[in-house]
């Protein structure tokens, strides 16, 4: 017997506002909207969902777990989420083919090339 792969969890001072913005990246929607925590998926018995919690403080350092995005096209994705609200960010990753991003947070994540068939 294997496990399923329910939700990722994602710290968040903003919870509400914070899982709205990636509802909105991903192209999913809000299934539970509570105080303490707010859960997005791409339908609502679709998995893996996100879960955002509240935290009081701010982020402490580079995430130990990030999200890999790959669009059909990587600069229009890029400037998208950067022109809502994401920004650029270097962890270090040098001369790569992908671009690290974080969101409103600060959480980094990755948008990568385009799939090569």
């Amino acid at each position: 017997m294997t496990a399923v792969w329910e939700n990722l969890t994602i710290d968040a001072r903003d919870p509400s506002r914070l899982a709205r913005w990636w509802a909105e990246a991903l192209g999913y929607q809000v299934t539970v909207d509570k105080p303490d925590e707010v859960e997005i998926r791409r339908t609502p018995d679709s998995v893996p969902g996100l879960v955002f919690v509240p935290v009081a403080g701010p982020k402490p350092g580079k995430n130990r777990l990030h999200i890999d995005l790959r669009p059909a096209d990587q600069e229009a994705e890029v400037e998208r989420l950067v022109d809502m609200g994401a920004r650029h960010v270097d962890i270090g990753q040098g001369e790569v083919e992908w671009t690290v991003l974080a969101d409103p947070e600060g959480n980094e994540f990755c948008v990568l090339r385009e799939r090569e068939e």
